[in-house]
């Protein structure tokens, strides 16, 4: 596989979207922190809250992957305010992962699930932004949880991840210390399937939510640390 000349494969355009409804921009910001006196820091720049369904593509029960990496690139985009630039379907997904040789052909129109490390090669592809793939088999150690803090201070980014035995994608939008030294992440969860209203809806169900570390499963993580000033 051959991504080192940053240049999205020959013949593919990502085309401009319209969908049925308008996406949640940035729901984590209606969130509280969990607690008064803590640390909290978030993402900064506006994102979209792609999810289950949201394009007419019913992909329940296995295109999380797809949705947390559209959601991170709706984040980069607007980061760069580059309006020539648009979020890729899972089509255009597949086929980026095909034209890179990741991929077999027979992937495209299929359910086959895709994990951090395709999420990386197609930010990579596109924007041709480093990355950082964060692997850890001890998620809510001192060291990782630091990694993230420092992430979150110097990028105030979007981190998509994914787990071997928790194989559900969803992306990390905040990280919150209190006073007594626990640590929460902020979760943009991707498997609603409802169209959801408003975002205290999201909320609500659980679909934007801080998590206390110890609610992660014991798994290895991989973590894509997008670089994006």
């Amino acid at each position: 596989m051959n991504i080192d000349n940053g240049q999205a494969p020959v013949g593919l355009s990502i085309s401009r979207k319209t969908y049925e409804y308008a996406l949640h921009e940035d729901p984590h910001l209606s969130l509280a922190p969990p607690s008064e006196n803590g640390e909290t820091l978030l993402t900064r720049g506006r994102f979209r809250y792609f999810h289950y369904g949201c394009d007419g593509h019913q992909d329940a029960g296995w295109g999380c992957g797809y949705r947390t990496l559209q959601t991170a690139i709706s984040w980069i985009i607007n980061k760069r305010s580059d309006a020539d630039q648009h979020v890729p379907s899972i089509r255009e997904i597949q086929n980026i992962l095909i034209s890179l040789g990741d991929k077999p052909a027979s992937f495209e129109g299929s359910r086959g699930w895709i994990g951090t490390l395709e999420e990386f090669y197609v930010i990579d592809v596109l924007f041709q932004l480093p990355c950082k793939i964060l692997h850890t088999k001890d998620f809510c150690s001192q060291e990782v949880l630091s990694q993230i803090r420092s992430y979150f201070v110097e990028y105030e980014g979007f981190i998509p991840m994914g787990g071997i035995s928790d194989t559900a994608s969803k992306g990390i939008a905040g990280w919150h210390r209190t006073q007594t030294g626990e640590v929460y992440l902020l979760i943009v969860d991707p498997h609603c399937s409802d169209v959801p209203s408003y975002k205290q809806q999201l909320i609500d169900q659980g679909f934007v939510r801080w998590m206390h570390t110890s609610e992660f499963q014991t798994s290895t993580y991989n973590l894509c640390l997008i670089l994006q000033q």
